[in-house]
């Protein structure tokens, strides 16, 4: 019987935001998921979710709109 190879998950970042960080952070986050944003930075979803909020970060109307929510 062959051996199933595990998923390996990718190496989320921890620590400072870089300047090209939080202008990806400030560019995807208003219409995609906060998971999606965090895959993409390769950073834990409550970093993201944290670094959003302190700066002041929102969803944007259409997006809300497109989840039933707007």
């Amino acid at each position: 019987m062959a051996k199933k190879k595990k998923a390996r998950k990718k190496k989320l970042i921890k620590g400072q935001w870089t300047k090209k960080d939080l202008g990806q952070l400030r560019k995807l986050f208003g219409n995609n998921s906060t998971a999606q944003v965090a895959a993409e930075l390769g950073r834990p979803l409550d970093a993201v979710k944290k670094k959003a909020s302190r700066m002041g970060l929102k969803k944007t109307k259409s997006y809300l709109k497109k989840l039933g929510r707007g």
